[in-house]
């Protein structure tokens, strides 16, 4: 492989074939060596060093950078979903580090290729990059460096509003092989007697419904979108009046938020599984006696997880081992939920031997949120003591502040829904029939934070440029907030709209 020393490359190709011979599949994988600043800098492109020029990916190289100068962090690994896949190697890692990152990189990839939430990614994306960053390129040299480059950013700042289940859904129109039969209108009254319906139904009283039912099929005649739109920036691509040029920079960075999404989507799974199987063979079939202690100190140290955090490879690998476990020893189904004995279900044992199959499939159909959803128990919850903590000033300590299982799973569930963020639909383009835009956001218990908000609505203004609306909860009241290019606005749903003095906009904005 490029670059690799031979004993490296030895080493390689011995973990590959042990990493085949327990049932791994996945695509070539081109593993690189380089030095700890280019891992730095191929990191802060997000893996692919051929991406388009912007400010961000300097600000987080210098980021990752310092952090590695002081000691804070480092990174071991990184793997980028193609086909071939490439992987990474740090110049001056020890032999031990090298083959745990080998092992983990070929867990990464037979995810990749075999996890349903990844089928739809672009697998040739590095070329992708590079033909996206040689158009942007072209775009400043043309229209200047500053404008591409602010454009860009009111674009980064929205690339979330996609709709990240899209693409796994086929849409089909079935058209009626026979037109439905004729029907009264649903205005009309009902009349069982024919002699009966000029008194029932008057022709004052349906000549007024009929205009009513017109006014409102007309209405819903000109709603546009007739449904509400959920992948906010492919709207704007076709609809908000943008330059060639910034449809198709918008259209860029909407590809590349699609392409990173799975990850997102599937980030304590992935890790799970790669620990997992790094885990497994490191201590069975790769690392020699002395490199033992080693191993498990970097190990346990990637897998400690604060009282207060989330570490997605603990949670990931605990799960999987947790999986494998119970339907190896047959702790699942109608007879395992229904028994109360805890003596009986403490020595549980039918050695149905189904863990390894088990965890294959759920490899290839979950995301985090179907995974903790199905396999998170209340027996993990508490041997792997995953309860909510809070810091107490007086002991200074951080201490259980609950064990409720079911607001556990449902803090961690709302966090991997679209990765905590909210979600907002596109509900009118012609908002009371001025042109406006409306956006509805889904409320789902938490408010969302006022000054995201604002600058949202400012950014989704940049693009609109017409007036922005939003309505949403706002202290258990529907409101509905306002941006018109100078001053934001909000009222009650159903109230005339006030100033909102605390964000108006400043007359240098």
């Amino acid at each position: 492989m490029a670059n690799l020393t031979p004993e490296l490359e030895a080493e390689r190709k011995r973990i590959c074939q042990i990493a085949k011979d327990a049932g791994l599949d996945f695509f070539e994988t081109i593993f690189e060596l380089i030095t700890y600043d280019q891992i730095n800098q191929f990191a802060a492109y997000g893996g692919f060093p051929v991406r388009y020029p912007h400010w961000k990916f300097g600000m987080e190289y210098e980021h990752l950078s310092k952090s590695y100068e002081y000691g804070l962090s480092k990174i071991y690994e990184m793997v980028i979903n193609t086909d071939p896949c490439y992987a990474y190697l740090m110049e001056g890692n020890a032999m031990m580090d090298q083959k745990l990152v080998m092992a983990h990189v070929y867990g990464h990839c037979d995810f990749f290729k075999n996890n349903i939430w990844f089928s739809k990614t672009n697998r040739k994306m590095m070329d992708q990059m590079a033909n996206h960053a040689t158009r942007i390129r072209r775009y400043m040299d043309r229209h200047g460096q500053d404008v591409v480059e602010n454009f860009i950013d009111v674009c980064l700042s929205l690339e979330n509003l996609i709709d990240r289940y899209s693409p796994y859904v086929e849409k089909s129109v079935v058209k009626p092989q026979n037109p439905p039969p004729a029907q009264e209108p649903n205005y009309l009254l009902r009349v069982d007697r024919s002699y009966m319906r000029d008194y029932i139904n008057p022709p004052s009283f349906v000549e007024e419904q009929r205009r009513k039912a017109d006014a409102e099929a007309q209405a819903r005649a000109q709603r546009f979108p007739a449904e509400p739109e959920k992948d906010v920036l492919n709207f704007f691509i076709h609809y908000a009046p943008l330059t060639d040029w910034q449809q198709d920079v918008l259209s860029i960075i909407r590809d590349e938020a699609y392409y990173f999404s799975p990850q997102g989507m599937t980030k304590t799974m992935n890790e799970g599984w790669a620990s997992y199987w790094h885990s497994k063979l490191m201590t069975t079939k790769i690392l020699n006696d002395s490199e033992i202690i080693d191993f498990a100190d970097h190990h346990a140290g990637t897998m400690a997880m604060a009282p207060n955090g989330y570490n997605p490879y603990k949670v990931g690998i605990e799960l999987m081992r947790d999986i494998e476990d119970r339907w190896n020893k047959g702790q699942f189904g109608r007879e395992w939920e229904e028994c109360d004995d805890v003596r009986e279900r403490k020595h549980w044992d039918k050695k149905l031997g189904l863990g390894r199959d088990k965890i294959f499939e759920v490899r290839k159909v979950c995301n985090d949120v179907t995974f903790i959803d199905q396999f998170l128990t209340e027996d993990f919850c508490v041997r792997n003591k995953m309860f909510v903590y809070k810091f107490n000033k007086k002991t200074q300590k951080f201490e259980v502040d609950t064990k409720d299982f079911k607001a556990i799973k449902a803090q961690l569930l709302f966090h991997m829904t679209n990765f905590g963020q909210p979600i907002i639909r596109i509900e009118d383009a012609n908002f009371e029939n001025r042109g406006e835009l409306l956006l509805t956001h889904l409320h789902e218990g938490i408010d969302m934070q006022p000054d995201f908000m604002s600058e949202t609505l400012k950014n989704v203004f940049k693009l609109w440029k017409r007036p922005v609306n939003i309505a949403t909860v706002m202290d258990e009241t529907p409101q509905l907030f306002r941006f018109d290019g100078k001053e934001y606005t909000q009222h009650k749903l159903g109230e005339e709209p006030s100033p909102n003095p605390s964000n108006q906009e400043s007359s240098g904005s």
